[in-house]
């Protein structure tokens, strides 16, 4: 499997509109969650229910308060952003790698009837994605700079993963973590660029 290629956008902010505006949904959800009656949460994901399933496409965009969606928001933009950077095509690729790897991984891990939101498990696979791509074939020269965005990417995030996962507080899903970070290295392996007669270079 392989991501295709993006095209560039007429405007090079243009880029930068999904993670943006998906970030922006997160908010708007947020304020629905808080001004309506009843919460939604209850979309989210409920570990080992198949009813739960859905939670993978709804989970990333729900938050348990106001103070969860704001930590997440900083990195999730941050990251999403370098991302982007490819093209709107590969972040939303990417996003639905992350979100079906990392939001599968939590159900079957996870205790039976746990809910789990937030898009925390985002965050980690852009971050795996990021630090994984450097070592997926290409041009020497998009090596050298995904090398670059990587170790920069490890010194401002790196000790915040591996506590998300290794050291992780009660009531933080370490497993939307570390299946996240996974997620994101599985869309880093299907980024790799394609040889000419079709098939993925070694």
């Amino acid at each position: 499997m392989t991501l295709p290629p993006t095209p560039a956008p007429r405007h090079p902010l243009g880029r930068f509109a999904s993670p943006v505006l998906l970030l922006a949904l997160m908010w708007a959800v947020q304020f629905a969650d808080a001004v309506l009656p009843g919460s939604f949460s209850g979309f989210g994901i409920r570990s080992w229910d198949p009813a739960g399933l859905g939670g993978i496409v709804f989970a990333p965009l729900l938050h348990a308060s106001w103070t969860h969606l704001i930590a997440n928001s900083v990195p999730f933009l941050v990251l999403g952003c370098l991302v982007a950077v490819e093209g709107a095509r590969r972040f939303w690729a990417v996003t639905a790698i992350v979100a079906v790897v990392g939001g599968l991984g939590t159900w079957l891990v996870n205790a039976p009837g746990t809910l789990t939101v937030g898009a925390s498990g985002l965050v980690f696979g852009y971050f795996g994605y990021i630090v994984l791509r450097v070592f997926t074939p290409g041009r020497v020269a998009h090596r050298i700079l995904y090398a670059v965005i990587a170790v920069i990417v490890i010194v401002l995030y790196g000790g915040t993963m591996l506590a998300g996962v290794f050291g992780a507080a009660a009531g933080v899903s370490w497993q939307g973590h570390l299946f996240g970070a996974i997620g994101g290295g599985v869309a880093a392996l299907a980024a790799r660029p394609r040889a000419r007669g079709g098939a993925a270079q070694p």
